[in-house]
């Protein structure tokens, strides 16, 4: 009996002594936990605490920055694709000037023809008025007519010329046959090599006839013509050769035109105007090649007329 009381006792004191042990390890970790706590607690400042309004704003403002970023980086996307659109304009407008700036040949040789007709013009009107100083000769605006007006050539409702004016369209006849050789084919006489160095070709000289407003409008119609042919008459009486001048179809340069009353020059509602709307215009229209290889066969055209001309 007493053997088994003395056992249980033992166990009794080993149990207690496992108990406390087990004890003071807790409280040992406990104590551990105490000085953590106290460690960052004392690591904790008031200061470094965002209040919650403050944080919302800041998280607002960081969205609101978040989204213009992106507004931002698809506007410059935008623009990328907006400089990429407008470099490829500039390169093609670069690739247009290259081509404008090569010399056009049918243009070039049109704006010299152009140039070449008002020469033309000016040096017939120059030598007309060598012989009538005093009569009124003018060039046209667009530089590519003469007008002969003043005090009339034709009497009011007459399609015959003024006897006093015969001679100066005789002059007007042996003018021009002196300067169309030059420019025209199918003449017999000898050209100068230099005359025509841009080879511009007359297409026409067409003469007009014009009136004044007295009488019906296709009276004055029938009238303009019947002045314009009586002038050309004349010219031919004058100068035969004038209808052997030819253009590139190998056509009479020489021609007529009658416009009535349509195309005045001087208010009809006086005498000196009416006067003046009398008259004959001297038009003379160039050729116009249809491209620039037919410019060669123009140039061939009058080359070949002068060499034929000057072997005779």
């Amino acid at each position: 009996m007493r053997y088994s009381s003395n056992k249980r006792r033992s166990k009794d004191r080993e149990e207690e002594s496992v108990f406390i042990s087990m004890t003071d390890l807790t409280v040992s970790f406990l104590f551990i936990v105490i000085l953590l706590l106290a460690f960052f607690a004392s690591q904790y400042s008031e200061s470094e605490v965002v209040p919650l309004d403050k944080y919302e704003s800041v998280v607002k403002q960081n969205n609101e920055l978040t989204e213009e970023k992106n507004l931002l980086f698809n506007k410059l996307t935008e623009s990328n694709n907006l400089v990429a659109e407008l470099q490829k304009i500039i390169e093609d407008l670069k690739q247009e000037l290259k081509k404008l700036k090569k010399v056009d040949p049918l243009e070039t040789y049109i704006n010299s023809s152009l140039a070449e007709r008002k020469k033309i013009l000016e040096q017939l009107r120059e030598s007309i008025l060598v012989d009538f100083p005093d009569f009124d000769i003018y060039l046209s605006e667009e530089s590519d007519a003469l007008r002969f007006q003043g005090d009339g050539l034709f009497r009011s409702g007459a399609s015959s010329l003024r006897p006093d004016r015969r001679p100066l369209i005789e002059t007007v006849a042996s003018r021009l046959e002196e300067l169309l050789p030059c420019y025209t084919l199918g003449n017999d006489r000898p050209k100068e090599s230099n005359c025509n160095q841009s080879f511009a070709l007359i297409e026409a000289v067409q003469i007009e006839g014009h009136t004044d407003t007295d009488g019906a409008d296709m009276s004055n119609l029938i009238l303009s013509t019947s002045r314009a042919n009586e002038t050309f008459r004349l010219m031919v009486e004058k100068e035969p050769g004038l209808i052997d001048h030819l253009n590139f179809r190998k056509q009479p340069v020489l021609s007529v035109a009658g416009y009535g009353e349509m195309r005045p020059v001087a208010d009809n509602m006086t005498i000196e105007g009416k006067a003046s709307n009398r008259r004959i215009d001297l038009r003379m229209i160039m050729y116009v090649p249809v491209d620039s290889k037919e410019i060669e066969k123009v140039k061939s055209a009058l080359g070949a007329d002068l060499i034929l001309n000057e072997r005779d």
